[in-house]
C-alpha cells in the first residue's frame, strides 16, 4: 500500500485515485486533459485494502476514482464515503484491446471472465463478426470474494477446457501468470480514463454547486421580555443588546456570512451551505447556543433554512425557527430545500438528531394527527424523536424527558393520543414512595409506522 501525492498550486480539485501502481503512468497521461485535478495515488489491491487507508484518503480528497471495481466494492463496504466515489467501468476500448490481443496470440475460443460483464464481451464479439466463442463467467454475483477463489475458478476451467482467462484485477492476472495459465488483464485505455475523469469532475462540480447553496439563519432570544427583567435601567438593557449583537457579529464572521438586525431580539444571517456544514461539523454543533447561555445568561432559538433562492431559504428558516420554539428553545432546527427537517442541534458535539418531513402527504398520518388535535408536522416531529430512542413504552415523565418537555405537557399529549386511540396502556410502574402508580403507555401508532 502506497500513497503518492503530487504537488499542486492549491487551486486544484484533489482527486484520490485508488488502484495498482502499474496504471499510474497511463492515468497521468489522461490527467493532462484535466488541469484542475490534483491527484493523490493510493496503490492498493482488493487484498490489501483497509478502512484506515480509505478514510485517510477521503479526508484529503474531494472525489475518489477506483481503477478496479472489486477495490471500489470493498471500499464501499468498509467505509461510507462522504465524498463522490466512482470506478472505471471495463466496458469500452479496454475490452476491445484485450479481445484483440487474445485473438492475435491464441487460437482458442474458450474464455473465462471475472469482474467484466459477459454481455459487453458478447456485444464486442458480435460487432467484430467473431463467432463460435464459449464464454463462462465467474459464478458469484457479489464481488466480496477472495482473489484465491477467482484464481481457482480460472484454473479449474483452464485444466478442464483449456480456456483463457479475462480478468479485471491485476492480482488475479499475476497469480494466473505464476501458475502458467494464459490470461489477459483488462486495463482501462486512455479513452476509458477520460470518460471516467469527466464523470468525477462533474460530481465535484455538482458538490460545489450544493456547497454554494444559500443558507439563511434566524436567531431569536427566548422569552426576551423575561430575559431583560433583571436589568434595572434602560441603559443596562441597551448594553445587553449591544453585547448580544457583538456575539452575533462574531458568529457571522466565523461563518463568513452577512448579519442582518431584524430589530429587537431577532437577528438573521446569510452564508453558504459548504461553510455552514464545516463550522457545524455536519449539523452537529452550534457553539453559539452555549455562548449565549454562559456569557449572557439567555437561551436562543435558531432556525436554519436551505434553499435554491434567498426567498426559499428565508421561508425555510422561519419554519425551522418555529420548530425550535415548539421544543422550548435553546436548540437549532434546519429545514432543507425539500422541506425535510433535521434537528435538534444543540451544544453537545455528538448529537444524534432526528429527521422528518414538513410536507406531509400520508393520508393515514394526517388522519391520526387530526384525531389527536395536532398538526401533521408536529406529530411527525414527535414520532421521529421517539423513534430515535427505539423505545415505545413510556410513563409520562419518561416521555417528557424524551421529548424535552414538561411532565404536564407529556400528560396532555398522552391524553390526546388516548382519545384518538393511538396509544395503549400496557401496565403500571410501582413506586416506592406514596402516590399513584404511574401508567405505562405503549405508543403503538409509532411502532405501526415503522413496520
Amino acid at each position: 500500500m502506497k500513497i503518492n501525492q503530487l504537488a499542486g498550486n492549491g487551486t486544484e480539485i484533489i482527486i484520490g485515485i485508488v488502484g495498482p501502481e502499474a496504471l499510474e503512468k497511463e492515468i497521468m497521461k489522461a490527467l493532462e486533459a484535466f488541469p484542475n485535478f490534483q491527484p493523490i495515488f493510493l496503490h492498493i489491491t482488493p487484498s490489501t485494502i483497509t478502512s484506515e487507508a480509505i478514510a485517510n484518503l477521503i479526508d484529503k480528497a474531494e472525489v475518489l476514482l477506483f481503477t478496479e471495481f472489486p477495490t471500489y466494492f470493498k471500499a464501499k463496504q468498509l467505509v461510507d464515503p462522504s465524498i463522490p466515489a466512482h470506478y472505471v467501468p471495463l466496458m469500452g476500448t479496454g475490452l476491445y484491446r484485450s479481445l484483440f490481443l487474445i485473438k492475435s496470440q491464441y487460437d482458442i475460443k474458450s474464455l473465462t471472465i471475472d469482474t467484466v460483464e459477459e454481455k459487453y464481451i458478447q456485444r464486442i464479439l458480435f460487432e467484430l463478426g467473431e463467432e463460435g466463442y464459449s464464454l463462462k463467467s465467474f459464478p458469484h454475483s457479489s464481488q466480496a470474494v477472495s482473489i484465491e477463489t477467482m484464481v481457482d475458478f480460472h484454473q479449474d476451467n483452464y485444466q478442464t477446457s483449456g480456456s483463457i482467462a479475462i480478468t479485471g484485477i491485476q492480482e488475479v492476472s499475476l497469480k494466473l501468470t505464476e501458475l502458467g495459465i494464459p490470461n489477459e488483464w483488462v486495463i482501462p485505455t486512455y479513452q476509458d480514463l477520460i470518460v471516467s475523469l469527466e464523470r468525477a469532475l462533474l460530481a465535484t462540480e455538482a458538490r460545489k454547486n450544493k456547497e454554494s447553496q444559500i443558507v439563511f439563519g434566524i436567531i431569536d432570544i427566548d422569552k426576551f421580555d423575561k430575559a431583560t427583567e433583571k436589568y434595572e435601567t434602560e441603559h443596562e438593557v441597551q448594553m445587553f443588546k449591544l453585547k448580544f449583537q457583538q456575539m452575533m457579529l462574531n458568529y457571522t464572521k466565523l461563518l463568513d456570512g452577512h448579519l442582518i438586525n431584524s430589530g429587537g431580539e431577532e437577528f438573521s444571517f446569510i452564508t453558504t451551505r459548504g461553510i455552514f456544514e464545516r463550522e457545524t461539523r455536519g449539523y452537529k454543533f452550534i457553539p453559539l447556543l452555549n455562548s449565549a447561555k454562559s456569557e449572557l445568561g439567555v437561551t436562543i432559538s435558531i432556525g436554519i433554512g436551505f434553499g435554491r433562492s434567498a426567498a426559499e431559504a428565508g421561508s425555510h428558516a422561519r419554519l425551522a425557527l418555529r420548530q425550535s420554539k415548539e421544543l422550548g428553545g435553546n436548540v437549532c432546527y434546519i429545514v432543507r430545500e425539500d422541506q425535510s427537517v433535521i434537528g435538534p442541534v444543540d451544544i453537545i458535539t455528538d448529537t444524534q438528531y432526528e429527521k422528518y418531513d414538513l410536507s406531509i402527504t400520508d393520508a393515514e398520518l394526517l388522519q391520526k394527527a387530526e384525531k389527536a388535535g395536532m398538526s401533521a408536522a408536529y406529530m411527525t416531529k414527535l414520532m421521529a424523536r421517539v423513534a430515535r430512542h427505539k423505545k415505545f413504552d413510556y410513563t409520562a415523565p419518561e416521555l417528557a424527558t424524551t421529548l424535552n418537555i414538561t411532565t404536564r405537557s407529556a400528560h396532555r399529549i398522552l391524553l390526546k393520543w388516548m382519545d384518538a386511540n393511538l396509544v395503549d396502556i400496557v401496565g403500571e410502574e410501582k413506586i416506592t414512595y406514596k402516590g399513584r402508580p404511574r401508567r405505562i403507555y405503549r405508543l403503538s401508532f409509532i411502532i405501526e409506522g415503522k413496520e
